[in-house]
């Protein structure tokens, strides 16, 4: 089973490398970054399960990346701050963080609240957006059409419902099992190919070069890169 992964976002390399050791007892993998602008430029190539997130940040404050993650990703998001004002943790859950924690906190509520929030997420329904479009890929939900390099792609209904599932949720990887549950509805007798017959037929209809991607996730399942 993969190791679910948690992108730790400090200006104070010492707080972030004690988040890490934390973190990785519990078994989780983790990276730390240093600053708002690498946390941002990170994000979407380590396709975290989880982000915490520091507010007093150089360069671009944590509210300012929870925006840009907010834009592309409804990743759980925690923010870490000293600041324990009300109208701090109201702004930063109204930006789309999923809990706030006032430093300095006991590292067993860290993993506690880490474990909780992911938990939540889990068992949160799909919030989907109606229509993606990415650079020379547009699949629309509501007329359910998908333009390809300026072309319409005929898919049959499966394939469709993969395509836009996957690039709903973009650097999120998704295991075969739960790919059937959100597609095909239902446990589909457990036969975990039908998914990847799905995906090679994708795959070659959409064999040109872009800037994602549906990457194999290998002992897991697919995510799609962007």
């Amino acid at each position: 089973m993969q190791m679910a992964k948690i992108l730790v976002v400090d200006d104070d390399k010492h707080i972030a490398e004690l988040i890490s050791l934390y973190l990785r007892k519990e078994g989780f993998e983790t990276k730390e970054v240093y600053n708002g602008r690498d946390a941002v430029e990170v994000f979407p190539q380590y396709a975290p399960f989880l982000v915490l997130l520091d507010l007093m940040l150089p360069g671009m404050d944590g509210y300012q990346v929870c925006r840009e993650i907010r834009r592309v990703s409804s990743v759980p998001v925690i923010m870490l701050s000293a600041k324990g004002e009300t109208f701090d943790k109201v702004l930063g859950l109204e930006l789309g963080a999923d809990d706030y924690i006032v430093k300095p906190f006991e590292p067993k509520e860290l993993i506690a609240r880490v474990k909780a929030v992911l938990r939540r997420y889990e068992n949160k329904p799909s919030e989907t957006p109606r229509a993606v479009v990415l650079p020379n890929l547009s699949v629309d939900a509501e007329k359910l059409t998908v333009i390809y390099h300026g072309e319409k792609l005929e898919l049959p209904p499966k394939e469709f419902e993969l395509l836009y599932f996957l690039a709903s949720h973009p650097g999120m990887p998704f295991t075969r099992d739960r790919l059937l549950t959100e597609c095909w509805g239902y446990e589909y007798a457990g036969d975990t190919r039908t998914v990847d017959v799905h995906v090679k037929r994708l795959r070659e209809k959409m064999r040109k070069t872009d800037s994602w991607a549906i990457k194999t996730v290998w002992g897991t399942g697919y995510k799609f890169e962007v």
